[in-house]
C-alpha cells in the first residue's frame, strides 16, 4: 500500500509538470499596412470583380474564367493535373505532414516486445566469491513486452509537434503558392502567345499591302513613270517585313514550347493554333491591404513559418530543465525452454521508481543556451522575412494596379495614333499614285502604322499580363480547394473545398 501511494503521488507529480509549457505565447508581428491602395481605381470604376475570402466556405469558379477564354480554361485544368512543379510541391506536403504524424508519435509510449535467449557470467566479486573463485555461466530465456515513455514535464515534446504542425501547415501553403503561380504562369503564357498571334496578323496585312504595293512599283515602272530606285526600295520593304514576321514567329515557339512545359508536356507533343488576342477590358478591384494578408498564400506560409520557430524555441528551452523517461518490461524469464511460460517465469521492470531514469542537465559549457539563441535568432529572421513578405505584396499590387491605370490611358492614346497613322497611310499610296509625293513619303507612312498596330497589340497583350499579375499579387480571384495530397505525394482531385483556416492569433515570441 506504501508502495502504491509512493507511485500514485510520483504519477500525479508527473502530469502536474507536465502541463508546465516554457514555449513563448506566439502573435502574430504587427506588419505595415496603410488604410488603402494608393492606385486603386475609384470604387464606382473598380468593376464587380470578387477577391478571395477566406471566411467563406463555399464552391466557386476558377478565376481565370473570367476571361471568357474556353482554350485557356482547358489549358488550366491539364497544368493542374499535370504539372511537375504542382507535384513536386504536393511530395513535399507529404512529407511535412508524415514527419509531424512521426513527431506526435512521441506523445504517446512506445510499446516493443523481445524474444530469445541470453548467456552471461556473472564475476566472482559480484557474487560474493574470493578472486579465485568459480562463476558459472547460466541461460536465460526472456519473452518480454517492454513500454518507454518520455514524460512531457516542460513542454518540449508538444513544442516538437506544435512545430511540426506549422510545418505542415507552412507546406500546404506553399502548395497553394505554387498552384496559384502555376495557374498565373499559364494565363500569362498563353496571353503571351496570343499577343504574339496579333502582331503576326499585323504582319500578315502588311506583307500583303506590301506586295500590292511592290507589283504598283513594279508596273509604274516598266510604263517608264519611276526609276528603278523605287522597285528597289519597294522590294526592301517587303523583305523587312517578311523577315520582322520570322522574327514573331520565332519568339511564339518559344513562348508555346514554354507553355508545353507547363502543361507537363513535351515540347513536340503540343500545338497550340494561332488566335490573335482579343482586347481584354476586366476591372479588378483591389480590395483592403488588410485582407491582402489573408489571401495570399505566400505571406501565410511566412506566418507559419515564424509560428515554427517560435515553437521551437520552446523546445531549446526545455533543455534547461529535467527529462523523465519512464520505462517498463514484463513477461517471462526462465533457464529452461520448456518452463519459460509458467506462472512461476513472470517478471517484471516497472516505473517510475524502478524504471525510471531523471536526467538534470548540470554542465554543457553554453550549449543549451546556444540552442535557445540559435532558435531566437531563426525566429527573428522569420519575422522580418514575414515583414519583407507583406511589404513586397502590397508593392506587387500597387504596381500593377498603377500598370492597368495607365494603360488604360495609354491604350485610348495609341488607338488613336493608330487611327491618324492609318488615315496618314492610306492618302500618301493615293497621292503616290496621283505622282505628287515621292515613295519615300509612301514608305515613311507604311513604316509609321506598322508600328503603331505592332505597339497596340502589345499593349492589349500588357493589360492580359497586368491583369493577371495583379489577380496573382491579391492572393487569386476565388478560394480554391487544396488538393488533396497522398502519402506518396499523388495529388487527387478534390469535390468540394475546404473551410480556410485562420491565421493563428499568435506572436512575437517571449524572450
Amino acid at each position: 500500500m506504501k508502495h502504491l501511494k509512493r507511485f500514485s503521488m510520483s504519477l500525479l507529480t508527473t502530469l502536474i509538470l507536465a502541463g508546465c509549457s516554457v514555449t513563448p505565447t506566439y502573435e502574430r508581428p504587427a506588419a505595415p499596412a496603410s488604410a488603402a491602395f494608393k492606385e486603386a481605381l475609384p470604387a464606382d470604376q473598380a468593376g464587380q470583380w470578387k477577391t478571395a475570402q477566406p471566411a467563406e466556405d463555399q464552391l466557386r469558379g476558377a478565376w481565370w474564367e473570367l476571361f471568357k477564354d474556353d482554350q485557356l480554361n482547358r489549358l488550366e485544368n491539364q497544368a493542374q493535373a499535370a504539372n511537375q512543379n504542382l507535384r513536386a510541391a504536393a511530395a513535399r506536403l507529404a512529407q511535412a505532414r508524415a514527419l509531424q504524424q512521426q513527431t506526435r508519435a512521441s506523445l504517446f509510449p512506445e510499446v516493443t516486445a523481445n524474444f530469445g535467449p541470453t548467456r552471461q557470467r556473472a564475476s566472482p566479486a559480484s557474487q560474493g566469491l574470493p578472486d579465485n573463485g568459480s562463476a558459472t555461466s547460466t541461460t536465460l530465456w526472456r519473452a518480454q513486452a517492454g513500454v518507454s515513455y518520455e514524460a512531457d514535464l516542460w513542454g518540449r515534446v508538444s513544442a516538437n509537434v506544435d512545430a511540426a504542425t506549422a510545418d505542415a501547415q507552412q507546406s500546404e501553403a506553399l502548395l497553394r503558392s505554387v498552384q496559384l503561380a502555376l495557374q498565373a504562369d499559364v494565363a500569362q503564357n498563353y496571353f503571351q502567345v496570343r499577343q504574339l498571334d496579333a502582331e503576326r496578323q499585323v504582319y500578315v496585312q502588311t506583307l500583303d499591302l506590301r506586295e500590292q504595293t511592290l507589283k504598283l512599283v513594279e508596273r509604274r515602272y516598266k510604263e517608264g513613270d519611276i526609276s528603278e530606285l523605287d522597285v528597289a526600295r519597294a522590294r526592301s520593304e517587303l523583305a523587312s517585313a517578311q523577315s520582322e514576321a520570322l522574327g514573331i514567329d520565332r519568339n511564339r515557339a518559344g513562348a508555346e514550347h514554354a507553355l508545353a512545359v507547363l502543361l507537363g508536356l513535351a515540347p513536340s507533343e503540343f500545338t497550340l493554333p494561332a488566335t490573335p488576342l482579343a482586347r481584354i477590358d476586366l476591372r479588378v478591384p483591389a480590395g483592403l491591404p488588410s485582407g491582402l494578408l489573408e489571401r495570399r498564400p505566400d505571406i501565410a506560409a511566412a506566418e507559419r513559418a515564424m509560428a515554427a520557430a517560435n515553437d521551437r524555441i520552446g523546445a531549446a528551452r526545455a533543455a534547461f530543465f529535467p527529462q523523465l523517461d519512464i520505462t517498463g518490461y514484463a513477461g517471462y524469464e526462465s533457464s529452461q525452454l520448456g518452463h519459460l511460460f509458467q506462472w512461476s517465469s513472470r517478471t517484471f521492470l516497472l516505473g517510475p521508481l524502478t524504471g525510471a531514469m531523471l536526467s538534470l542537465p548540470i554542465f554543457d559549457a553554453g550549449r543549451r543556451q546556444a540552442g535557445v539563441d540559435r532558435a531566437r535568432a531563426v525566429y527573428e529572421e522569420d519575422v522580418a522575412n514575414y515583414r519583407q513578405s507583406v511589404l513586397g505584396a502590397f508593392r506587387e499590387v500597387e504596381d500593377n494596379l498603377a500598370n492597368l491605370r495607365i494603360l488604360d490611358d495609354q491604350i485610348g492614346a495609341q488607338d488613336r495614333a493608330v487611327q491618324a497613322s492609318s488615315r496618314a497611310a492610306q492618302l500618301s499610296h493615293t497621292q503616290y499614285k496621283e505622282g505628287s509625293i515621292s515613295y519615300l513619303d509612301v514608305i515613311d507612312s507604311d513604316r509609321t502604322v506598322l508600328a503603331q498596330q505592332r505597339i497596340s497589340a502589345q499593349l492589349d497583350g500588357a493589360r492580359a499580363l497586368s491583369t493577371v499579375n495583379l489577380i496573382r499579387a491579391l492572393g487569386g480571384g476565388w478560394d480554391l480547394p487544396t488538393p488533396q495530397v497522398s502519402e506518396t505525394g499523388q495529388i487527387t482531385p478534390v469535390a468540394a473545398p475546404e473551410k480556410a483556416a485562420t491565421p493563428a492569433t499568435t506572436p512575437v515570441a517571449a524572450r
